[in-house]
């Protein structure tokens, strides 16, 4: 296959950038070293013994002395231990780390406590023991979600719902890569095991997510792209089960995935978690797809992805690019040198305001051009967030998970970028 670069609207912010690039590369060769290793391996172990205290990844609200006195972004705990157990996945396909490996399994078992609190084919945003001192604090913040009851290992717990497509992606998303990466028989088993019961979930209820009091959270009517991805899915770990349902949709459904990407990509600023969404379903329904037909169309729809986010400075973008497209010097280059930039970040999210630094364009808050990496808003995931956008943040006493981090890097190690 021959890879082409975008067309020449891209080409001067990729010259600008070759300065920068050749100096970054330059003292990497020179040391002989994979640059951030030890910083990735830090964050990993930090988010085992900080950040899944009942087993799925929340962030820490620090008191004075750095300890946790709360946990905070439960609502969209499902969503990152999806991309933590992905990135933990590659990093053990790298390195064979059996430390990497528990961290697999550790995921794994989290997510399985998201399905099972629910009564076992239902996705829960995150849980919460019932005698947790911090429950209380947790359900609060999540209060517009809504709160039910259940049991997991014989341990009450409380779990919250309203559950979004968001949350499903990531799931099933961390565990595509885990069942391609780790082989392992009991992870593969389980991943596999977990995939099945989600999408027998969704198809039975005809891809809506209904709560237990009948309440539907969200449907998935208008969005060809992601259930061609979860079946695709499906039919990677479970042909027996998902081969038909997937030849079938795709018969129908292919010539519209395009259509929800290119209206999301008329807008690259507002809402920009739908990018995020758009690079992992598409990464999973394009990689996995065996007619060259059926690619084509999703290719298309993975162009006007891709040229809304090209420019945006993305390493989590840029890899998923990789994955699908192949080798680009000046890309993956660009990788390289904002990954050390995400290195130069705080970890906390104290309030940022860049009005006056850089100039808005349209909006009060938006920049005229893409803020460099180091500067951005403090956030559980940079790379859902916009890279014009000129404030955000909070408090400064929620401690950061650095998946955002890790999950860019692990692939570049994988990918052969760094």
């Amino acid at each position: 296959m021959t890879y082409h670069p975008f067309p020449g609207r891209l080409a001067a912010p990729r010259l600008r950038l070759l300065r920068r690039i050749v100096v970054a590369v330059a003292l990497l060769a020179a040391a002989g070293v994979h640059g951030g290793e030890p910083e990735a391996l830090a964050i990993s172990e930090n988010i085992r013994a900080r950040h899944m205290p009942f087993g799925t990844i929340l962030d820490p609200v620090l008191d004075e002395t750095g300890q946790s006195a709360g946990y905070s972004r439960c609502g969209d705990s499902a969503i990152w231990t999806g991309h933590y157990l992905a990135a933990e996945a590659l990093r053990y396909r790298v390195t064979a780390d059996p430390q990497a490996l528990e961290g697999v399994r550790a995921a794994l078992e989290g997510i399985r406590s998201l399905v099972e609190i629910t009564g076992g084919s239902l996705l829960a945003r995150c849980l919460v023991p019932v005698d947790s001192p911090f429950a209380e604090g947790i359900l609060s913040e999540e209060a517009h979600h809504g709160q039910f009851r259940g049991t997991y290992r014989d341990r009450a717990y409380y779990w919250v719902g309203n559950t979004s497509r968001d949350q499903y992606s990531g799931v099933l998303f961390g565990l595509a890569v885990t069942f391609d990466m780790v082989a392992q028989d009991d992870v593969r088993w389980a991943a596999r095991e977990l995939i099945t019961r989600l999408l027998n979930g969704l198809t039975d209820r005809g891809w809506a997510v209904v709560m237990p009091d009948g309440r539907i959270s969200t449907v998935f009517w208008h969005r060809p792209d992601q259930q061609l991805s979860f079946l695709q899915i499906g039919r990677h770990v479970n042909p027996e089960r998902f081969g038909w349902s997937y030849r079938f949709a795709r018969f129908w459904y292919a010539g519209a995935v395009s259509a929800p990407i290119a209206v999301e990509a008329l807008d690259a600023h507002n809402y920009y978690y739908k990018f995020n969404l758009a690079a992992i379903n598409l990464f999973n329904l394009i990689r996995l797809e065996d007619s060259g037909y059926y690619r084509g169309w999703f290719e298309r729809a993975y162009q006007a992805f891709r040229q809304a986010t090209s420019v945006h400075g993305n390493p989590h973008f840029d890899m998923i690019d990789h994955a699908l497209r192949g080798p680009d010097a000046v890309r993956d280059a660009q990788v390289r040198v904002l990954l050390d930039d995400w290195l130069l970040r705080p970890r906390m999210d104290e309030w940022v305001d860049l009005r006056g630094r850089y100039p808005a364009c349209g909006q009060d808050e938006r920049s005229c051009v893409v803020i460099p990496v180091p500067e951005r808003v403090r956030t559980d995931f940079l790379w859902q967030r916009s890279p014009f956008q000129l404030l955000g943040g909070g408090s400064g006493r929620i401690e950061g998970a650095g998946i955002d981090y890790i999950l860019p890097y692990w692939m570049a190690r994988y990918y052969g970028v760094l």
